[in-house]
């Protein structure tokens, strides 16, 4: 008897851990103009949300359902806000600013602007931290470098010649090195923190790598690249692409839920006059199980779907709508199938 509880259990157990997540639509909601990043707070009450085109960053309340307050640092005026985040032992909110090469931290939950902080670079995009070597890094992409600040002092420490327009960065072997996705320099690059030397490269002809986030072991990485339209699985020792997969068109931002279930927001075809006008038709987001590597299932967003995050307890799912000024928020339920 005692035997067939245990495999009950099991059973019960593994099919809770890969029922596939099912989504529930709870809206659509307006923002400020162009949407390039969302950002959910640690505590999961409140969304952040750096517009390129706009004069801040929006506060949008879970609860409430709409923004709730615009943030407008220094320099508002000039636009390009990027990307931002979150760091939960700082009880802080970083967000960059591209047209001044700034980076502003602000306090949570207040959101009290605490300082600003000069990359000393061009374009400045993507922000990592990294608590073991209390480091913050800084992707700029016209300067081709990654600046590596300090947190304490605020102060430029050293920044990394890359190859050509640096975006999203990886902290692994607790600080010490770095991983450097380069959008148009078509190459995975691995540098030492510490000495600000090129540890490993991975080339991949063409490519437009954008975005990457760890699996749940720390052990690989996912990867999305717009121009071939693949994800890919790497291994963060090596940088070896392992295994890839090919989503909808121009996949942007990614993010792992339940250790298993990657999301991609994925914008859609370019329209054929210039890229950064409206897409003729909408985009998707595309849900990958990274056990197989296979799309398990996609649905449409809303025109040119571009930044997209989880909740950190895996409960609700938001993304962005560049062009429309707008977000969309689901409910994500991983037991649906086994409530069945």
């Amino acid at each position: 008897m005692k035997s067939f509880l245990i495999s009950i259990f099991l059973i019960f157990s593994t099919s809770i851990l890969t029922a596939e997540p099912v989504l529930t639509k709870i809206g659509t909601f307006s923002c400020g103009q162009q949407p390039k990043q969302v950002l959910f707070s640690p505590d999961s009450k409140v969304i952040a949300l750096p517009l390129l085109d706009d004069n801040g960053f929006d506060i949008f309340d879970i609860k409430e359902k709409k923004v709730v307050k615009r943030l407008s640092p220094p320099n508002a005026e000039k636009l390009g806000f990027a990307e931002g985040l979150f760091i939960k032992e700082k009880d802080c909110f970083f967000v960059s600013q591209m047209t001044t090469g700034t980076i502003y931290e602000y306090s949570y939950p207040d959101f009290k602007l605490k300082r600003s902080i000069s990359t000393k670079g061009e374009w400045s995009k993507f922000i990592a931290y990294n608590h073991d070597k209390n480091l913050l890094a800084v992707s700029n992409w016209i300067s081709n470098t990654v600046s590596l600040i300090d947190y304490e002092s605020g102060k430029l420490i050293s920044h990394l010649k890359t190859s050509a327009s640096p975006r999203g960065l990886l902290f692994t072997d607790n600080g010490k090195s770095i991983i450097v996705l380069c959008f148009d320099g078509g190459k995975i690059q691995k540098f030492n923190t510490e000495l600000g030397t090129l540890e490993k490269e991975v080339t991949v002809n063409k490519s437009a790598m954008r975005h990457i986030v760890p699996s749940s072991d720390d052990k690989k990485a996912y990867v999305s690249d717009m121009y071939f339209r693949q994800i890919y699985e790497i291994d963060l020792s090596t940088l070896e692409i392992l295994r890839k997969v090919q989503v909808h068109n121009n996949p942007n931002t990614i993010a792992l839920a339940n250790g298993r279930w990657l999301f991609v927001s994925c914008r859609g075809k370019n329209n054929p006059v210039d890229y950064t006008l409206r897409s003729l038709e909408n985009g998707k987001i595309c849900i990958i199980d990274t056990e197989t590597m296979k799309v398990i299932k996609s649905f449409e967003g809303g025109n040119q779907p571009t930044g997209l995050d989880i909740s950190l307890d895996g409960k609700i799912l938001c993304f962005s709508n560049f062009q429309d000024g707008n977000i969309e928020l689901y409910n994500i339920d991983f037991e649906s199938d086994v409530k069945k």
